[in-house]
């Protein structure tokens, strides 16, 4: 029986009075991995930063409608943001480690959250690091800045950095487009890792991605998602004629 991590219900975006979701409704199954497909400008970023209020950043956003995390409504005035953002936290398209050593990157959340005890500290980093597959690689060099690394090991090290807290859902926005394929790989084989302990919600362009790594796609236009589905059938017996468009090549 599949279990609901986070759901929309009639979720719509304004900006200013530019409409850019119209009446989103999407179930977000718990340890599984959804991916959100699309052209530019479709709304699958913007709807991913509605989860975890993201949005709240700019100016003139507007939101109707409801955003679920366990059946607690994140829009609700009694929600802290920050406990929100540790419990759905977020890794972006470009690698943006802190100009700080790889430990100081993995430790930053904990402290900021009043761990201050070393041991419990080190404990953390090296788990971290761990789940995103990135201790054998760097254990010699901890404590050395996050920005010498590559362009794939600086985005695991983003990974750890928000593992490091305990999210309990990982959104992901297109984190590796900026990536050689050879990083690209080692990203995806972590996210279908990570799964197992995470939900995750993932941005992307990359069609090839999406049909590799998720369990579940939806495939937005125009602010609407047009199909959502099991990923084998959204890829290989699509419903709606625009999916199949998209999917195909014929537009985006």
């Amino acid at each position: 029986m599949k279990k609901i991590k986070m759901l929309t219900r009639d979720l719509n975006l304004y900006y200013t009075d530019y409409k850019a979701l119209k009446d989103i409704n999407l179930e977000i199954e718990t340890n599984r991995i959804t991916a959100l497909i699309g052209p530019s400008g479709c709304g699958k970023s913007t709807f991913l930063r509605v989860l975890n209020r993201m949005n709240d950043l700019i100016e003139g956003v507007r939101i109707e409608g409801s955003v679920f995390l366990d059946k607690e409504d994140i829009y609700s005035p009694k929600v802290d943001i920050v406990t929100l953002r540790k419990r759905v936290g977020m890794v972006f398209q470009r690698p943006n480690p802190f100009p700080m050593s790889v430990y100081d990157n993995v430790a930053y959340g904990p402290r900021v959250h009043g761990i201050r005890n070393k041991g419990r500290l080190d404990e953390i980093v090296e788990r971290s690091l761990r789940s995103a597959a990135l201790w054998d690689e760097i254990r010699d060099r901890l404590f050395k800045s996050a920005l010498g690394l590559s362009g794939g090991q600086q985005q695991r090290v983003c990974i750890a950095r928000l593992l490091a807290i305990g999210p309990e859902v990982v959104l992901m926005d297109e984190p590796s487009s900026a990536l050689d394929p050879i990083s690209t790989l080692k990203v995806e084989e972590l996210i279908q890792v990570l799964k197992q302990d995470y939900t995750i919600v993932i941005v992307t362009h990359n069609m090839q991605q999406a049909a590799r790594v998720s369990d579940l796609t939806a495939f937005f236009l125009n602010g609407e998602i047009i199909e959502f589905s099991i990923t084998d059938e959204i890829f290989t017996r699509p419903k709606d004629r625009r999916t199949e468009d998209y999917i195909t090549g014929r537009f985006g």
